[in-house]
């Protein structure tokens, strides 16, 4: 077993591998192919796509070209954010399924408890249809686990309230310095596990002057300790990389941040203040 081939339980008894590979951002063709097959290669056994991202035909190609068997690789994909009813969710999905070109996939969540452009409003009504579709979804099997991301403690409550079926993941913006502890903490006590999207902050905390001395203590590049601080605080990392020397160093996580500097890291202020922040979120 490897940090890639470990896993962590979903609430319904579901394997998640507890690091995937992140492929927001990168353009639907030969790039995201050539980057999902890389990481497969690597041994990465969790591919992370969505609808919004464009690239779903590419993700699904290199999944079925690497000749590794479907069932050893975990799949997530995503419900565009704009997608606020039944009828469209149950519909967005089969297109998600007909780019993929899979039988099913590990994992659907909702993409955002709001449209991109309408950012912090209110959207319960539709949030609570709009799981009523995830939960028959995951009802006929064609997705293992449902959940969502972006969705704040009010959001959870919301579709909670509700619900046949308990959200598994919040994937959420996470990294040092912004750890969304509200978010985070209801997470852990509700049993859904917690997915760190742009776990470097979009490249933001590479620069940190801070991180790079403690990375060196630990022989590591700053991104390297900053997925490994994810990981020991029971988080799930999604890296995104297209460079292969980048896709192949996120994987080398197999060494222990100590007790002290996890303590330091956790109460350190965020590493990227500059990077896009949820305002809904924090």
């Amino acid at each position: 077993m490897t940090v890639l081939t470990d896993t962590y339980t979903l609430s319904n008894g579901v394997k998640i591998p507890q690091v995937g590979f992140g492929t927001w951002q990168i353009p639907e063709g030969q790039e995201t192919y050539d980057s999902v097959s890389k990481a497969l290669a690597d041994g990465y056994r969790h591919i992370d796509t969505a609808l919004a991202y464009g690239n779903e035909k590419s993700v699904g190609q290199a999944i079925r070209d690497s000749g590794i068997p479907r069932d050893e690789i975990f799949v997530t994909s995503k419900l565009p954010a704009e997608t606020k009813s039944y009828e469209k969710a149950l519909e967005d999905f089969d297109r998600t399924m007909k780019n993929l070109d899979l039988d099913y996939v590990d994992l659907y969540i909702i993409h955002a408890p709001w449209p991109w452009s309408k950012i912090g409003a209110n959207y319960d009504k539709e949030n609570k249809k709009v799981w009523k579709a995830m939960e028959e979804i995951y009802a006929g099997g064609r997705a293992k686990a449902i959940g969502v991301s972006n969705f704040a403690v009010h959001d959870l409550e919301n579709i909670r309230a509700d619900a046949s079926v308990e959200p598994m993941v919040d994937q959420i913006q996470y990294y040092i310095g912004f750890t969304e502890p509200k978010i985070t903490d209801y997470c852990k006590q509700h049993d859904m596990l917690v997915e760190a999207y742009s776990p470097l902050a979009t490249g933001g905390v590479l620069n940190n002057d801070a991180l790079e001395t403690m990375a060196k203590k630990y022989n590591v590049s700053v991104a390297q300790l900053a997925l490994r601080f994810v990981l020991q605080n029971g988080v799930l990392p999604l890296p995104k990389a297209v460079n292969p020397a980048h896709i192949a160093d996120n994987a080398k996580l197999d060494f222990e941040i100590s007790a002290d500097d996890m303590k330091t890291l956790n109460a350190m202020p965020d590493a990227a203040p500059s990077h896009f922040h949820n305002p809904t979120q924090g």
